[in-house]
């Protein structure tokens, strides 16, 4: 049932990102460059908006309650993560399957996705927009209703008051104990949430009753729980002075997600093509199928949901078992190495989106098109395959790797944040993208970006594109060899190795 309200939802959302460039261009007339900032703009707020409804759901309403209320205004910020927490971490076989859960979760958001673009765009391109809008308002209207059936079923977490405080508490605590240390300074040992108080139970964030293994990184925050003599003297705990270690770890584990979100940023910037320059390069090129049909230019993108639709059985079933008798990790690789080969592979699609174009204009060029921006240029829709196919691999990768990191290493009552940290990703990166296509156009004088694709130098822009994606996967292959995964002292599997 959780499945359904995601499908739904990303039903409603490909179905109108995924047409909305045409729509501003054709309907209301939008220069290109323009059109695709707005693009950007909106699918910037609409993933970033979710991280307000995680920080409400994660420490007041709850997350079952918040995805209710947050129907009506179509951002459902937890649903993913609501639908994780029916898996029992404590139970080995819940979290084994936890493991697939992201896979297959990610099937149902690309079928959502596929359907949207091969019907709903059809309908907005065919019939009318208000038809198209009107099919998505009822897609989520009906995944809500049968949402709701399984209401009593539905295993619920309470929230626990704002995670943000206890987050605050360790930072102050460090900087009251600057000069303490756990065997000078009045050091009398390391709390860890019941020597001083057997009734103080929320001595972490929600309440974990999970103990997290200390780490050698950030150790000045490990002064927020190391006992001195004031600590001892006082009646009661002062959280504002002495934090347990698990508290302390769990805010290490959110800074160090800090650096990996930073870094997966221009890999979202590559994503946003798909709905925009993309979508434009299809409407310039011979899209018949027989002599009736025209393939919708954004329909392609449905090409992209139906290789993720192969590509997630073949990679759970057929990669991760040949992964695993290779590294003898129980997931085939890392959660950082899978979203690596999508970081790696958003460079390829770009540089053979270069290559398409550059091979677009020239045939446009040999029939005397150049200037000609309404004309159909004589070279298949077709040829812009390899480049959605190859976002199909970024998604499989980098996009449910980057699901499973946010979800698997935030503190148990941050989860909703996490989700929507990872999906803020894309959010802010649409907006850096709208900030590179600014930047290209004031170096270059508007003249690579132009309307008249046929004019413009779309191709030189890709190579841009390529060239700030190889140097930030550098980066990011840099802080990932110094990324610490965390570790639960009671499970029994090993720590997690990049």
């Amino acid at each position: 049932m959780h499945a359904v309200v995601e499908m739904a939802q990303r039903f409603a959302y490909y179905g109108l990102a995924g047409n909305l460039i045409q729509y501003l261009t054709n309907v209301l007339n939008e220069p290109t460059a323009t059109a695709a900032q707005d693009v950007n703009n909106w699918v910037g707020i609409s993933s970033i908006f979710p991280l307000l409804g995680a920080f409400v759901a994660d420490s007041y309403l709850g997350r079952f309650n918040t995805i209710l209320l947050s129907s009506f205004i179509y951002f459902m910020p937890c649903v993913q993560t609501f639908a994780a927490d029916q898996f029992d971490e404590r139970n080995p076989k819940d979290k084994d399957a936890k493991s697939s859960f992201f896979n297959w979760w990610y099937l149902g958001i690309v079928f959502g996705a596929s359907a949207a673009v091969l019907v709903a765009i059809y309908l907005q391109d065919n019939v009318g927009w208000a038809v198209g809008f009107g099919v998505m308002a009822g897609a989520l209207a009906l995944a809500l209703a049968i949402f709701l059936i399984g209401i009593k079923r539905y295993r619920k977490q309470a929230p626990v008051g704002s995670p943000f405080t206890t987050v605050a508490q360790v930072f102050v605590a460090t900087a009251r104990k600057w000069r303490v240390s756990e065997t000078h300074g009045g050091g009398r040992g390391i709390y860890h949430g019941h020597e001083l108080d057997d009734d103080d139970k929320r001595t972490d964030i929600g309440q974990s009753k999970r103990t997290i293994a200390r780490t050698n990184q950030l150790r000045f925050l490990d002064k927020a729980m190391i006992i001195d003599e004031i600590d001892l003297a006082s009646r009661e705990r002062n959280p504002w002075r002495l934090c347990s270690l698990n508290q302390v770890e769990e805010v290490k584990l959110v800074i160090r997600l800090i650096p990996i979100w930073l870094s997966c940023l221009m890999f979202s910037c590559i994503l946003v093509q798909l709905h925009t320059f993309f979508t434009k390069q299809g409407s310039t090129m011979r899209r018949s199928i027989g002599s009736n049909f025209q393939v919708p230019p954004a329909s392609l993108q449905s090409l992209v949901g139906l290789s993720i639709l192969v590509a997630v059985p073949v990679y759970e079933r057929i990669f991760v078992p040949l992964a695993r008798r290779i590294t003898g990790h129980r997931s085939g690789i890392t959660m950082l190495q899978r979203i690596g080969i999508g970081l790696f592979t958003s460079i390829l699609t770009m540089i053979v989106a270069a290559l398409v174009e550059a091979k677009r204009v020239r045939t446009a060029r040999e029939n005397g098109l150049i200037d000609s921006p309404k004309a159909i240029v004589p070279i298949s829709i077709w040829w812009l395959l390899p480049q959605y196919l190859l976002v199909s691999i970024c998604d499989v990768f980098g996009i449910v790797g980057l699901q499973e990191l946010f979800y698997d290493q935030m503190p148990e009552a941050m989860r909703s944040i996490g989700a929507a940290a990872y999906i803020s990703i894309i959010g802010v990166g649409s907006f850096i993208n709208t900030g590179v296509i600014e930047v290209v156009e004031a170096i270059t004088h508007r003249s690579w970006l132009v309307d008249n694709l046929n004019r413009a130098h779309l191709d030189y822009f890709y190579w841009v594109l390529a060239g700030l994606s190889a140097l930030n996967l550098c980066v990011f292959i840099w802080i990932a060899k110094r990324f610490v995964y965390k570790k639960v002292l009671e499970d029994e599997s090993k720590e997690e190795v990049c």
